[in-house]
């Protein structure tokens, strides 16, 4: 059985794959929109450190070489941008590496045990994770099971850096991203916002949906911060942080 459009003629198979694609790629969430220079500067990560999540790497032990494979997965791997999916897993992973110091192979375990277990295609934008700084752990049915080493119960700490620059749906799912361009600080204001239904998934000022590029192109121009925080009737150093998540305040100048 053969399905007949405008532009030729595909399988019935090629048609419900092409849907289903369309499906899933329709939430602005999934949509590939952001290079790995960007994302890396608006998450304020190391752009090698983000590829080596992406790309996975080889590291060498007494046994010899060992290969981890990539803890982040592209919407398509024939395209290299990140989707807002995307930069949620690598937030998160920062996190749980930079701030609490979980290591690379816990997190590895925990995300396949999720996958499998529980057909999650994306843990790390899907599930609030907490962690006691060596394992971690989600809430299942009221309790905290350690899925880095899966099966135990306990109760730990959880990711508060997280759970504060994160705004979840009523799905549980990411929704909103309140990034941090000069790192990571307890109680930090919400300055930013990233959201992929307004302006196209760029970062935008907070209550505002101004784009962080324009202001940052104002400022390349020659406007001074104080001039722009005057005109968009914000505060020096929420024009400051939309400025740095676009270019070096140094380089701008």
């Amino acid at each position: 059985m053969h399905l007949y459009l405008f532009f030729g003629t595909i399988s019935l198979g090629q048609s419900l794959l092409y849907m289903t694609q369309l499906a899933a790629i329709a939430d602005p969430r999934n949509i590939p929109t952001y290079t790995v220079v960007d994302a890396a500067r608006y998450l304020n990560i190391p752009g090698g450190t983000l590829q080596s999540w992406l790309r996975g790497r080889t590291y060498s032990t007494q046994e010899g070489h060992r290969y981890y494979e990539p803890l982040i997965h592209r919407p398509s791997p024939n395209l290299h941008q990140l989707s807002f999916t995307n930069l949620i897993e690598a937030h998160v992973l920062r996190v749980i590496r930079k701030d609490h110091k979980v290591r690379l192979d816990k997190v590895r375990t925990a995300l396949d045990y999720l996958e499998q277990q529980f057909q999650i295609p994306h843990p790390l934008a899907q599930i609030q994770f907490q962690t006691d700084g060596v394992n971690l752990f989600v809430e299942m049915v009221g309790r905290l099971v350690e899925v880095s080493r899966p099966g135990q119960l306990v109760m730990q700490e959880t990711l508060q850096h997280l759970l504060q620059r994160v705004e979840w749906d009523e799905q549980g799912i990411a929704a909103k991203l309140y990034p941090l361009t000069s790192g990571l600080k307890e109680n930090a204001p919400k300055q930013l916002v990233i959201d992929p239904r307004i302006a196209f998934g760029r970062p935008t000022l907070v209550g505002t949906g101004i784009p962080t590029k324009n202001l940052a192109a104002r400022y390349k121009a020659g406007e001074s911060i104080s001039d722009l925080a005057l005109d968009y009737n914000c505060d020096r150093l929420q024009i400051e942080e939309a400025i740095r998540c676009e270019l070096s305040l140094q380089d701008a100048a």
